[in-house]
């Protein structure tokens, strides 16, 4: 089971509820593409503020400034790409951290012009890939994940 936690920010509890069922949903839906075991490997989720979110990005990327979302890879590429084609996994692990900023998400939402669920499902899929290895600062690169991003969103039915 992947694990929720919020960091400085007190959603509702109806709030809570939407924000889990579509991270859930997300990451069961990735897992699925991506043939992980989801009883194997656990994703740790952390919604959080803007300020922390910038903390953490000077303490980890020294970048200092506020940014949508934040992952932290347990294993590179190769490592997952190795246990995929083994098809054993030797031991439940972290596949990786995803710290979200709810405000950005919010932002986000309205300056793109979709729905709140769209864009928290878009960080969630971006945070996951990124965990899985992938990277968009080279174009090439780039041209790998959007692909695989858009696929997933597609396959919950969530549309811009």
């Amino acid at each position: 089971m992947h694990k929720i936690e919020y960091l400085d920010i007190k959603p509702s509890e109806i709030e809570k509820q939407e924000y889990e069922e579509t991270i859930l949903k997300v990451l069961d839906k990735c897992f699925e593409i991506e043939n992980l075991p989801k009883e194997k490997l656990l994703v740790s989720i952390t919604i959080t503020n803007p300020e922390n979110i910038r903390k953490l990005n000077k303490q980890y990327r020294d970048i200092d400034k506020e940014t949508d979302v934040l992952s932290f890879p347990m294993f590179e590429k190769e490592e997952i790409q190795q246990m995929l084609q083994k098809g054993i996994w030797e031991y439940d692990d972290i596949l990786g951290d995803m710290i979200i900023s709810l405000k950005q998400v919010q932002e986000q939402a309205i300056e793109y012009g979709h729905s709140f669920e769209r864009e928290l499902s878009y960080m969630v899929v971006h945070s996951f890939y990124h965990l899985m290895g992938y990277d968009h600062i080279k174009q090439e690169d780039k041209e790998v994940m959007r692909p695989k991003e858009e696929y997933v969103l597609e396959q919950l039915g969530i549309t811009r």
